[in-house]
């Protein structure tokens, strides 16, 4: 993880990476809902691992309350009620339906619809494209060219990022967005505007229209306007002192911690990648 830091490409291709994000929250609004808080990103994920490791000669596996409700009591994720009703949101929003299989209808499988699983893949194949930028790798095309490395290296993502506090446990100017609704794109929207994440003087300068904003993501005024309070009276951002409208400026502290969050990120689906790609039984 220390060299995805030091590298001096790491935080370009983390604002490219962040472009990249909001143009599929763009392309699916539902989804991206799904995933707009951390605890959903989580949610979400652990469910797609399950779903990805179910073995069809095996009733007992796949998706279910039950399994969902075991994993994220072994990770402390989710609480059972949160875990429940995200199942009941993702069905009633047609991004899950039953499956066939299962002992009895308790038992019966869940399975992603073909948006969820479109969107899964294209996330995925976005977070290979900011690790090519990197390295010059061709995991893209890879993917492209065999989808069952994605099929096997995201639940090896999922699960070792659900197993790692400093994934489960953002710092703190991260968490002040991430577990709010939203927050996580829009806090991909911040870090993607300036024309370099290198702060000057300790602050990155950025202009936004907070009320845009919130029409962009469909939240509102009020909830974009909390966000912002709460990263002010922390001192992650700012406005400048002669109060210019649209002027902020994310903290140095703030910009390190987002590169420390996503390099963990990206150091888990860089492993899962290459255990994955690898051909089955190697």
């Amino acid at each position: 993880m220390e060299a995805l830091l030091q590298n001096p490409e790491f935080r370009p291709a983390l604002q490219v990476g962040a472009r990249n994000l909001i143009s599929l929250n763009d392309l699916f609004p539902r989804v991206a809902r799904m995933v707009a808080a951390h605890q959903k990103w989580i949610l979400s994920h652990a469910a797609y691992a399950l779903h990805l490791e179910r073995d069809r000669n095996d009733p007992d596996s796949g998706v279910t309350a039950a399994r969902l409700l075991k994993l994220m009591r072994e990770t402390g994720g989710a609480s059972r009620n949160t875990a429940t009703a995200f199942l009941a949101e993702l069905l009633a929003y047609k991004l899950l339906r039953p499956a066939s299989g299962g002992r009895t209808r308790r038992t019966r499988p869940l399975e992603p619809t073909e948006v969820s699983q479109h969107a899964m893949q294209l996330w995925f194949k976005s977070q290979m494209g900011t690790l090519d930028l990197l390295d010059g790798g061709t995991r893209v095309e890879r993917i492209e060219a065999d989808i069952a490395i994605f099929e096997r290296a995201q639940p090896i993502a999922a699960r070792r990022l659900l197993a790692d506090s400093k994934w489960t446990q953002p710092p703190q100017g991260v968490a002040v967005f991430v577990w709010s609704e939203s927050g996580g794109i829009l806090l991909d929207d911040l870090m993607a505007r300036p024309s370099s994440l290198v702060p000057e003087n300790g602050r990155v300068w950025i202009n936004v229209n907070l009320a845009a904003l919130a029409e962009h993501y469909a939240i509102s005024n009020t909830h974009v306007r909390r966000l912002f309070s709460n990263a002010e009276k922390s001192g992650f951002i700012g406005r400048p002192d002669d109060g210019t409208r649209g002027q902020f400026w994310l903290s140095e502290r703030l910009v390190e911690q987002y590169a420390f969050w996503q390099a963990v990120k990206f150091e888990a689906l860089a492993g899962a990648f290459d255990r994955a790609a690898k051909t089955p039984g190697q």
